[in-house]
């Protein structure tokens, strides 16, 4: 019935609702952005004058119907009524990665044919430029910040003011033409193109229409009960797919308002700042909070460390059924609320998180003890599992069924099934339409019945009906004695510890489990300053002794923890090694959004795991790296190899192996 109604009353576009918005909620804010140290606000009324102007000043430009327009920058105001506007025109909007360097940049727009390219600053316009030959469809480039442009050639590019101010005055001669486009719009139109992380490819484009987005949008918000009210901190990378669902789907659908930090350094002070209600984060800024957290609290002074670790102690054991209304003794809550007196309440404003209704991670399993810490603290932080094909959404948690081993029940319209081989299919109607130019790869990922194929394995526990995701089902196997083979579930238990930035873990076929271990800089840094030993580089510091009997530590602690789960238990990591260098995505090591390539790296490092497997102590490698500034160069280094200790049967298992 809900689907009726939205077709009914002619919301089959963003658009659409931006219409309704500046009608309904025309005085209520939109959109905050901080720029010099300054918040500045745009109302729904003014946020739909500049995407008018923006959409009449791209019709000047001759953008027509089915274009694609590619939007590079951060999160800003005006790169989201960048996309709207090129909607408003019947264009495609298509966000890239700020961050990613100017070959993956040249392989996107040639592959979309981008014809418009909205860029944030100079950085950006200078790779569009470098890229020019590999993108030659590209016509006009409008740029948002006009520092360090004066100089450029402008034959084929603008100011994104200008042509808003080209858009006003053409408004006249153009009206009638653009409201006729917006009121063309339909529900299986293209609402965006987003592009995937490419964890073992070449990135596809995933075409998303307006019903995938606003349908997914409405059915989630209801979910949460997400209303007007709600604020955002948008500030993950546009060409995200979560990115678009929170910021433009779910914002347009309830009216809430979208804050842009003033940058990434900003960030964290802007959080605080704002203190959003609704607030979403992928598992790496959960562990880098923690991370810096537990840093300040080795810098503090005994009485605050003591009290610190006293009532984390009562916070981790009453916290979370507080959170869920359960009973909980009186003593037990005076004792809380004492601590949320002295401890957490200063901890969550210093997060950020005061004022957090609903949270959410994803993209990566999330350290059971990490998303266990947040939730003590009071923290409605709950985990969905998503993909770019499903427009996020395949399964959420309902409150007061929040547990760190699932990732909750199906999503409202949302249908999941679990294949004989232990792979999750889900069909929803946010389900993408296909993947551009290639309908192989969209034949083989969805099936005529719209079935889609995740790639992860897992299973609905039978008690709860909740689903539980094992691993990406390519990476999910066997060891050589027949054993389960799961790495992320022990990566995630080694990324609990500060010290622990990235883990890669092996052992499929293999008789014994190894891994490769980056250290966190900041933390192990930190460390070193405080026990006076200097160190040159990350180098340095990743290869020091001492690093690597605090890692041993950590390795035979998550050892000792994963031989109690008997299904897992053969994933005991037996030898490591700490990388000379952080995991990068301009080496190809990761994607734009942190997930390990883990056939690339085990391509580009076979001598040191050849070296965990053969007994050797050491090996030593060289190893390409990418610069800033696209240059390439090489690190040497010997890398020592330590052993770890295994518990229970590994044990035994790891003597007959070798």
């Amino acid at each position: 019935m809900q689907n009726v109604q939205a077709a009914e009353t002619g919301l089959q576009s963003i658009p659409a609702l931006l219409a309704r918005n500046a009608d309904r909620f025309g005085n209520m804010p939109a959109y905050r952005e901080k720029e010099f140290g300054i918040w500045q606000s745009w109302t729904w009324a003014d946020t739909a004058r500049q995407i008018r102007d923006l959409a009449l000043g791209f019709l000047v430009l001759g953008l027509r119907p089915g274009d694609h327009v590619a939007i590079i920058g951060r999160n800003r105001p005006a790169h989201y009524w960048s996309m709207i506007a090129a909607q408003m025109c019947g264009a495609v909007p298509v966000p890239l990665y700020q961050d990613a360097v100017a070959d993956e940049m040249a392989y996107v727009l040639e592959n979309c044919g981008a014809r418009f390219v909205v860029c944030g600053d100079q950085e950006q316009v200078d790779k569009v430029l470098e890229v020019g030959d590999r993108a030659p469809a590209v016509e006009h480039i409008i740029y948002t910040d006009k520092r360090g442009m004066r100089k450029y050639d402008h034959a084929r590019m603008n100011a994104l003011a200008d042509v808003q101010s080209e858009g006003r005055a053409a408004e006249a001669r153009l009206g009638a033409a653009l409201d006729s486009l917006v009121a063309g719009l339909g529900y299986d139109d293209t609402c965006v193109m987003l592009y995937t992380s490419g964890t073992t490819g070449k990135p596809k484009g995933v075409v998303l229409s307006n019903r995938n987005i606003i349908e997914t949008a409405r059915n989630t918000a209801g979910f949460d009960d997400l209303r007007q009210r709600e604020e955002v901190l948008a500030y993950l990378p546009m060409a995200w797919v979560g990115d678009f669902i929170f910021s433009v789907g779910q914002a347009y659908w309830t009216g809430f308002t979208v804050n842009c930090p003033e940058g990434a350094q900003t960030m964290m002070t802007d959080l605080r700042e704002i203190g959003p209600t609704y607030f979403f984060a992928p598992p790496r800024v959960f562990e880098g909070q923690l991370t810096n957290v537990m840093i300040r609290m080795e810098d503090a002074g005994p009485v605050k460390r003591w009290l610190f670790r006293h009532y984390m102690d009562l916070a981790r054991r009453i916290g979370p059924r507080i959170l869920e209304r359960k009973p909980v003794g009186l003593l037990d809550r005076l004792r809380y609320a004492l601590g949320d007196l002295l401890i957490y309440g200063p901890l969550k404003n210093t997060l950020g998180y005061s004022r957090i209704r609903v949270g959410y991670t994803a993209g990566e399993a999330i350290g059971p003890e990490i998303f266990d810490f947040y939730r003590s603290l009071g923290i409605n932080l709950k985990q969905l599992y998503g993909q770019t094909e499903a427009s996020v959404f395949i399964t959420q948690q309902p409150d007061g069924e929040v547990r760190s081993d699932t990732v909750g029940v199906p999503s409202p319209g949302v249908e999941v099934r679990i294949a004989e081989n232990g792979e999750v299919f889900y069909r929803s109607p946010g389900t993408f339409v296909e993947y551009f130019r290639n309908p192989d790869s969209t034949a083989s990922t969805k099936d005529a019945q719209g079935w889609v194929a995740t790639g992860d394995a897992g299973f609905f526990e039978e008690a709860t009906g909740h689903l539980r995701i094992i691993d990406r089902a390519k990476d999910v196997g066997k060891m050589a004695d027949g054993r389960m083979f799961a790495p992320k579930y022990v990566e995630n238990k080694l990324k609990f510890y500060p010290n622990i930035l990235e883990a890669v873990v092996f052992g499929a076929g293999r008789g014994f489990c190894t891994a490769f271990i980056n250290i966190d800089l900041n933390a192990v840094g930190n460390w070193a300053e405080r026990n006076n030993i200097a160190y040159a580089s990350y180098q340095e510091l990743a290869g020091h002794p001492q690093v690597y009997e605090t890692i041993r530590q950590h390795v035979e602690a998550v050892n000792e923890s994963v031989a109690r789960d008997p299904m897992l238990s053969g994933c005991q990591i037996s030898r490591f090694l700490v990388l000379h260098k952080e995991l990068d995505p301009d080496d190809g090591e990761m994607t734009r959004t942190r997930k390990v390539r883990r056939n690339i790296i085990a391509e580009k490092y076979a001598d040191l795991i050849t070296a965990l497997y053969d007994g050797s102590a050491s090996v030593y490698t060289e190893t390409e790296v990418t610069y800033e500034d696209g240059r390439k160069g090489a690190i040497k280094a010997t890398l020592q190899i330590a052993d770890a200790q295994v518990f229970g049967d590994a044990a035994q298992q790891k003597v007959a192996a070798e």
